[in-house]
């Protein structure tokens, strides 16, 4: 370790306006100087954004925009905030904002962006993230939520304990706590970000499939029980991938689903209600694989899956 190395957040980059994006980004500019707060886009969303405007729980968003290609210093921190269907994109879009120190977090959903951002910039600037918790429903220009949920970050190998990793870890729990961003420091990302993925992979297709609400498997009947059905195949696979999930987990991710707002609906619904292209290969796509890898049957997520496809396939 570099024992000269600094990490103190004062200029933060993120890059997709999606509702994860303008919650955190419409939350950051209140606190921050405008210019230390960069929103990285193509000039073609950047003249849609300041034409439409963008709006969070009715307050215009105050954004600076910049595109890729724009001259600037490092960030200190990097907030991923795309779909998966854009994160190659994006990745090649932050080059100009990398630097020796700068840190990256991915709020994306899945289990893979880590390691795609990695092997472009390096694992020792990644810290390891889950966003849970929030319900917000973005339609056109407007976002709309309840609860703001809460970042988990922190390590993502249980056997890098170094100084470096923790003065990174430490330079967010500070930044956050002085934004206040509701937070919290996990040193087992690996498990936690396989439970968001498996609640993903229940919730998300589940309402999607069923054109609901998350009311709908916050009660009992069929869809809470094909949405926890597809949750255990996640654990299924979890225990071959050395993750080992169990029904505790399963447990503590149905009480996180039962804080959100019964009207709200899960970004897989968000995208096929407005005939967008979901997220179903980073959810079933990815479960469907693994159960290959490993010989072990996946059927509800293989019915979510054609189901899903099927929907897309009619736009």
């Amino acid at each position: 370790m570099d024992i000269n190395k600094v990490y103190e957040i004062k200029t933060v980059s993120i890059i997709g306006l999606g509702a994860l994006g303008i919650l955190y980004g419409h939350h950051l500019a209140k606190g921050m100087p405008y210019e230390n707060l960069r929103i990285i886009a193509d000039k073609n969303r950047i003249s849609r954004y300041e034409k439409e405007k963008l709006f969070c729980n009715g307050e215009r968003c105050a954004f600076h925009y910049m595109t890729p290609d724009q001259e600037c210093e490092p960030a200190d921190l990097i907030i991923f905030t795309v779909k998966y269907q854009g994160l190659q994109q994006a990745i090649d879009a932050i080059g100009k904002h990398v630097g020796d120190n700068t840190i990256i977090i991915s709020a994306l959903n899945g289990i893979t962006s880590e390691e795609m951002i990695g092997e472009v910039y390096g694992m020792d600037k990644i810290l390891y993230c889950v966003a849970q918790g929030m319900d917000a429903v973005k339609e056109g220009n407007l976002l709309t939520y309840d609860h703001m949920g809460m970042l988990v970050f922190g390590n993502g190998d249980l056997n890098n304990n170094s100084s470096d990793l923790f003065l990174r870890v430490q330079a967010v729990d500070e930044f956050f706590n002085l934004m206040q961003i509701p937070h919290m420091v996990d040193q087992d990302m690996n498990k936690r970000m396989w439970g968001k993925f498996m609640l993903n992979v229940g919730v998300n297709q589940t309402v999607a499939v069923i054109e609901g609400n998350y009311g709908e498997v916050q009660k009992d009947g069929e869809p809470r029980d094909r949405m926890i059905a597809a949750m255990r195949e996640v654990i299924t696979l979890s225990v071959q991938e050395g993750i080992n999930l169990t029904e505790d987990d399963l447990n503590y991710w149905l009480g996180i689903l039962g804080t959100l707002n019964p009207e709200g609906k899960p970004s897989m619904r968000q995208d096929l209600e407005a005939r967008r292209y979901s997220e179903v290969e980073l959810f079933a796509g990815t479960v469907l694989k693994l159960g290959k890898k490993h010989h072990i049957e996946t059927p509800v997520n293989q019915e979510l899956y054609d189901n899903i496809i099927s929907t897309e396939q009619l736009y």
